[in-house]
């Protein structure tokens, strides 16, 4: 399942340099996750890096983007192509 930024985002960029997708942008005034673009990390990293790096805890898993670990490897190397 992709993931997403909620309401505790401080805006602190910390996020947006290690995402091997790419799918952090800045968003007004929080940062945003493309769901079409985040694999959780999955084929690039054991964990997400987002979420590894955030002092704020503000990146949760996105229920509307529910996806298998298997699906996530298959983005990533249509991605990664």
């Amino acid at each position: 399942m992709a993931l997403i930024i909620n309401d505790d985002c401080t805006a602190c960029d910390a996020c947006k340099p290690v995402c091997p997708n790419e799918a952090i942008s800045e968003g007004s005034p929080i940062y945003v996750i493309d769901p079409a673009r985040c694999t959780e990390c999955v084929g690039a990293h054991d964990d997400p890096q987002c979420i590894d790096v955030c002092p704020a805890d503000c990146i949760i898993p996105d229920p509307n983007h529910v996806e298998s670990r298997e699906e996530l490897q298959a983005k990533y190397e249509m991605l990664h192509g």
